[in-house]
C-alpha cells in the first residue's frame, strides 16, 4: 500500500499487547506515521483533508 502511495499509520509499541504487525511494517519502512492508538483517527482525518 505504501509503495502505491497510500498514507500508512501504525500504532506505537507502548500500548500494544502484541507489537508484531506494526513492528514489521515499521521495520520495512512502509509506515508514514507511528502514533498511539487514541490519536490514529485524528491523524487519518488530518491527512485525508
Amino acid at each position: 500500500m505504501f509503495e502505491a502511495g497510500a498514507y500508512t499509520v501504525a500504532r506505537d509499541e507502548a500500548a500494544c499487547v502484541v507489537f508484531g504487525m506494526p513492528k514489521e511494517a515499521i521495520k520495512l519502512g512502509s509506515v508514514k506515521t507511528i502514533t498511539p492508538l487514541e490519536t490514529i483517527a485524528g491523524v487519518v482525518m488530518r491527512e485525508t483533508r
